[in-house]
């Protein structure tokens, strides 16, 4: 009797949103496997990526400003979908069609994918403010804000998330009048604040007599928008419209509905490992300091080759490949920061 409660509870809009990976390998083995691999991938890149930009906003990035703490923000939800791409793979081969066990991770999965878009559409504002509304912005743009924004959006994310799982697990089709609110606000009304705020930037940087800043940030401000508005278009829009899809059609044949289904929560996972472009355009320095990084850490090991090599040569070989190389890999000094 409880296995048929249980069969019950998941009856109606949840296997219609969801589909386990259990069912994609029974039905299309091929294409599990081919999306198996690209999440692999994903994972790899994604979580080397952003641990190596955590560590740059954190630890070499002196002044925290509103940018940088919404982007640290983006970066801890980006390396969570990250790791959440194994335990699929681990869930699938232990768990096999648990649809209770999937619930959890399924819940996790898309609290961070809302909050990668909440926070997207932070950033986005917060390059708006300081580049056209500068001094109107001031009072705004402050850290104790931003930290407030943030636990905010968490908050938000996981309320609207556990929401929208809820009704479609306890309830049919007749909630999806309560569903499609909780998807606008949580998707298409930031895809519209950001289109809006790209366009309000790129007029106004066709008079740059409104504008105290130089060209160059006013174009990076420019180029950040445009990024977004790109991964939006191709890692979360597809989810979306397949979402809305069924809630207008549940109907739509189940086959159909599950390749759709896991191809775009694929492409969606994808936004990990394109949000790193993002931070480019966030601080002035980040592409810098990463390449100082690599290049420390590559000039380190040169280093200690030649010296190894050369140990029995006596200091009188070492001393002249010591003034080759000057002041140590030509970096900056230790309190160079990353500013905004």
């Amino acid at each position: 009797m409880k296995t048929s409660n249980n069969s019950t509870l998941f009856e109606g809009l949840f296997d219609k949103f969801v589909h386990l990976d259990q069912e994609l390998s029974d039905k299309f083995y091929t294409l599990w496997i081919v999306l198996l691999v690209f999440n692999v991938i994903i994972f790899l890149v994604g979580v080397v990526l952003n641990s190596l930009a955590l560590y740059v906003f954190c630890f070499r990035t002196k002044t925290k400003t509103t940018s940088v703490m919404y982007t640290i923000n983006l970066i801890v939800t980006d390396l969570l979908v990250g790791f959440s791409l194994p335990i699929r793979i681990i869930m699938h081969y232990s768990a096999g069609d648990c649809k209770q066990c999937a619930l959890i991770h399924i819940f996790i999965y898309f609290v961070n994918m809302y909050c990668s878009i909440l926070f997207l559409t932070c950033i986005c504002i917060d390059r708006y403010l300081a580049i056209v509304q500068v001094e109107a912005s001031r009072k705004w743009r402050n850290p104790n804000y931003a930290k407030s924004i943030c636990a905010f959006i968490w908050i938000f994310a996981t309320v609207v998330t556990f929401s929208i799982l809820t009704m479609a697990v306890k309830f049919s089709y007749c909630c999806i009048a309560k569903i499609l609110p909780l998807m606008v606000c949580e998707y298409f009304f930031p895809l519209v604040i950001i289109t809006f705020f790209t366009t309000r930037i790129m007029c106004a940087l066709s008079k740059p007599t409104l504008m105290h800043q130089s060209r160059e940030r006013r174009m990076r401000a420019v180029q950040l928008l445009i990024t977004v508005l790109i991964i939006f278009m191709i890692c979360f829009t597809p989810f979306h419209v397949r979402q809305l899809a069924i809630s207008i059609n549940p109907k739509m044949p189940n086959d159909i509905s599950l390749v759709v289904y896991h191809v775009t929560v694929t492409l969606s996972s994808l936004n990990s490992c394109m949000d790193p472009i993002v931070y480019c355009f966030v601080t002035n320095n980040f592409q810098l300091t990463m390449k100082n990084i690599f290049r420390k850490s590559e000039a380190e090991q040169a280093s200690g080759d030649i010296i190894s090599v050369n140990k029995g040569s006596g200091s009188n070989t070492i001393i002249p490949f010591s003034n080759a190389l000057g002041d140590p890999l030509g970096l900056p000094s230790h309190n160079n920061t990353v500013k905004s």
